[in-house]
C-alpha cells in the first residue's frame, strides 16, 4: 500500500545497464523470442481489497469487471473484463469499542473508508467464539473477497496493522516517531490474530487462504500516528520473532497447508536487505517472498531474484504496486521491467478502484464515494491480464520493453510489448526458435492495442497483422502497448 506517493521518484538507484531509461527512445528492433530460457509458471493477476472493496464490496459488477474476462457493462459503456484472479484479504487494526476505559487513538489524517475493522476487538479474551470477536465486522470487504473467490481467486490474508490493543501507542497508524510499534508481549497475538481469520474463512466464509502474510512494508519509516491509513513499521529483528508464531498458530488450528509469505517490503533493494538479515531458520518458515514495487525504474530486481529464487529456491511474487500515472504507460514500463530482472511468477496491483484518477484503474470520489472514470491504465491492464493467464510459461525476449508467454496446450504465443519512444517504432518478433510458427488462417496475428498518449485504441482488436515465416513486425504508435497472439507454435 502507497502512502507515500513521491517514492517512485525519490528511491531506488540506478537503472540496470541493459534497461531503457525512462523516456529513452529506441530505434526499430528485432526481438528474439527464446523459448530455451524459461522463467517458471505464471500464476496469475491480482489485486489487494482493503479501501475500494470496503467501500464498493457488495457490488456483482465490480466483481465481474475485475475478477472475470466477462464483457461487463459500466458507466454507458462495455468492459473488457480484467480476468484478476488474485485477491489479497487486508485484515483490519480498528475498532471503536473500548476496553478496560482504553480505546483507539485515531489518526486526525485517515479516512473513513481507510479504516479497516478488525474481528478481536477486546485482548482480554483469545476465544473466537466469545463477544471479544466481532465476526459482524468488515462486511464489506468480506462480501467482495467471497465473490472474488467465487469467480476462481486465489486470496492471500495480509495485515497492514495488528489490532489498535497490540500497538504501543494503540494506534494503528504507526508510531509517534514512526519506530517499532508492536507491542512485545503481543507478537504471539498478531500471528494468532491472523490464524483465527484464516480459520474462521475457511470454515464460516467458503474462503480458503493459500497464504498468510503478517506485514505491510514493516521496515519502513512512514508509519506514524498522524499518517494517512493503517501501518506499523517492524524491523527485522521483530519479524523473526513473529514469524514462528505464524507457523504454530496456524498449525495448531490443523491450518498445515496455508503457506507463509513475507515480507511485503516496499523496494526491492529494501526487500534484499531484509531477506538477507533474516538466519536460516527464520528464512525457512517463509514460503515465499512478497514484495512491492514502488521503487519504480530503480533498483536491483536482478539481484532479489538471485538471493530470492536461485540461492534460497522460494517464489517470488510482487504483491503490491502502483503509480501516479493514469496513462498506464509508467505501470507497462515497471512490469515489463519485472518480467525482465525480477522474475516474479504473479503481479498484483494496489487498489484497482481509488479517488486519485491516476492512481487508479476506475476513479471513485473520495467525499461522496462515487465510482466514475475509467482510465487509460485499466485498458493497458488488460492488454497483460487477459492474455498472460494463469498455467503459461514465461520465456526470455532479452529486453526489457516486451515478454512472451507460452501456452503448451493451446500452442499459443503472447507477446506483449510497449513503445516507451516519443516517435513511432516498428518491433519485429523474431520467432526463428520454434520449431513450428502457423498463426492463425492465412498467418494470422490478432493484436490488441492501447495508445497510452490519448486519442486512440483503447484495448481495440486489430486483424490486420500476419506472419512472414517465423517472424512478425507490428508498427507501434508513441506510447502504445501492445498484444499479439501467434497461434500454431510450438517449441
Amino acid at each position: 500500500m502507497i502512502r507515500r506517493r513521491t517514492l517512485l521518484a525519490a528511491t531506488g538507484g540506478a537503472l540496470l545497464g541493459t534497461g531503457l531509461a525512462a523516456g529513452t527512445a529506441h530505434a526499430d528492433a528485432t526481438i528474439g523470442v527464446n523459448p530455451a530460457t524459461k522463467y517458471g509458471s505464471w500464476e496469475g493477476w491480482g489485486t489487494s481489497l482493503a479501501w475500494w472493496a470496503n467501500v464498493f464490496g457488495a457490488r456483482d459488477d465490480f466483481a465481474d469487471i475485475f475478477f472475470t474476462t466477462k464483457s461487463v457493462a459500466y458507466g454507458g459503456r462495455t468492459l473488457p473484463g480484467l480476468g484478476m484472479n488474485i485477491a489479497r484479504y487486508n485484515l483490519g487494526a480498528c475498532s471503536w469499542n473500548s476496553v478496560g476505559g482504553q480505546s483507539m487513538a485515531v489518526s486526525p489524517n485517515i479516512p473513513a473508508f481507510k479504516q479497516i475493522e478488525g474481528f478481536w476487538q477486546d485482548w482480554n479474551n483469545e476465544d473466537p467464539a466469545s463477544s471479544a470477536w466481532n465476526w459482524s465486522a468488515d462486511a464489506k470487504q468480506r462480501a467482495m473477497l467471497t465473490k472474488a473467490t467465487a469467480r476462481g481467486a486465489t486470496t492471500e490474508l495480509f495485515a497492514n496493522s495488528p489490532m489498535w490493543w497490540m500497538c504501543q501507542n494503540h494506534n494503528p497508524s504507526g508510531a509517534a516517531g514512526g519506530g517499532n510499534n508492536l507491542q512485545t508481549w503481543n507478537y504471539r497475538q498478531h500471528a494468532s490474530h491472523l490464524a483465527a481469520v484464516a480459520l474462521r474463512a475457511k470454515n464460516n466464509w467458503g474462503v480458503n487462504f493459500a497464504t498468510v502474510d503478517p506485514f505491510n512494508e514493516p521496515s519502513s519509516s512512514w508509519w506514524t500516528a498522524t499518517g494517512t491509513q493503517e501501518g506499523c513499521h517492524m524491523d527485522s529483528t521483530v519479524q523473526a520473532a513473529v514469524l514462528p508464531y505464524m507457523r504454530s498458530e496456524l498449525d495448531k488450528r490443523g491450518l498445515t497447508g496455508t503457506r507463509i509469505s513475507a515480507s511485503d517490503e516496499t523496494s526491492y533493494d529494501l526487500s534484499r536487505t531484509t531477506w538477507n538479515s533474516f538466519g536460516a531458520s527464520t528464512k525457512a518458515l517463509v514460503d515465499r517472498v512478497n514484495v512491492h514495487g514502488y521503487q519504480g525504474s530503480g533498483g536491483r530486481r536482478d539481484l532479489l531474484y538471485t538471493d530470492v529464487v536461485t540461492t534460497s529456491g522460494k517464489p517470488l511474487w510482487n504483491s503490491e504496486t502502483g503509480d501516479n500515472d493514469g496513462t498506464g504507460l509508467s505501470m507497462a514500463k515497471n512490469l515489463l521491467y519485472d518480467f525482465r530482472w525480477l522474475h516474479p511468477t504473479a503481479w498484483v496491483y494496489w487498489q484497482v478502484m481509488d479517488p486519485s484518477t491516476n492512481w487508479a484503474m476506475i476513479a471513485y470520489d473520495a467525499a461522496t464515494l462515487q465510482p466514475g472514470a475509467v482510465t487509460t491504465k485499466y485498458y493497458v491492464m488488460a492488454q497483460f491480464s487477459r492474455h498472460i493467464r494463469p498455467g503459461m510459461t514465461i520465456l526470455d525476449t532479452g529486453v526489457s520493453y516486451a515478454v512472451a508467454a507460452y501456452d503448451q496446450a493451446a500452442r499459443r504465443l503472447v507477446v506483449v510489448a510497449a513503445n516507451t519512444a516519443t516517435t513511432a517504432q516498428t518491433l519485429t518478433f523474431d520467432l526463428s526458435r520454434f520449431s513450428t510458427v502457423t498463426g492463425g488462417s492465412g498467418g494470422l496475428v490478432p493484436r490488441w492495442n492501447t495508445v497510452t498518449s490519448g486519442g486512440g485504441d483503447l484495448y481495440t482488436a486489430r486483424s490486420d497483422t500476419y506472419l512472414s515465416g517465423k517472424t512478425v513486425s507490428v508498427p507501434f504508435a508513441a506510447g502504445a502497448v501492445q498484444t499479439l497472439q501467434i497461434d500454431g507454435v510450438t517449441i
